[in-house]
């Protein structure tokens, strides 16, 4: 198992050898749980593009202290400009990010009405964390599901 940035947790298949450009490379053939998409990842180059384990018991608290936290201050610029910016976090593949992304939202939502966007990349999100939490703690996704939606309540 493993997470690959804005796809969220996969399972690691094969590695396979192939020939690109009369060089042969090797790649992680990977599927990822969410939607059963496969995707090749370069072995030399995994690191550059994110690719990570599952993070430990312990990150999963810091994760919760971040979805916890209600002493941020959101910024007031465009629905686009804050898409954007949240797209680039979600992108880094770090579950930190994801969970700022996600408690941003959230208190957004608290205030004003989100865009089309704002909410898809919400539930984005929030699907991201829900699986790798649950993978991590070695828990059902719907209890961890119910413990963070309990958090913005």
């Amino acid at each position: 198992m493993a997470v690959y940035p804005a796809h969220g947790v996969g399972l690691i298949e094969a590695i396979e050898t192939q020939n690109v450009g009369g060089v042969d490379q090797s790649f992680y053939v990977m599927k990822i749980l969410d939607n059963d998409m496969t995707i090749m990842i370069p072995t030399a180059t995994s690191d550059n593009v994110g690719l990570r384990a599952i993070i430990s018991k312990e990150e999963v608290k810091k994760v919760i202290d971040i979805l916890k936290d209600r002493d941020v201050k959101i910024s007031s610029q465009t629905w686009n400009r804050r898409y954007r910016d949240y797209m680039e976090k979600i992108k880094t593949g770090s579950v930190f990010e994801v969970a700022v992304v996600l408690r941003d939202l959230f208190i957004l939502k608290e205030d004003k009405d989100l865009s089309y966007g704002e909410r898809k990349m919400m539930d984005t999100a929030k699907n991201l964390l829900v699986k790798e939490l649950s993978l991590a703690k070695n828990t059902d996704e719907k209890k961890i599901e119910r413990q963070i939606e309990k958090l913005f309540s």
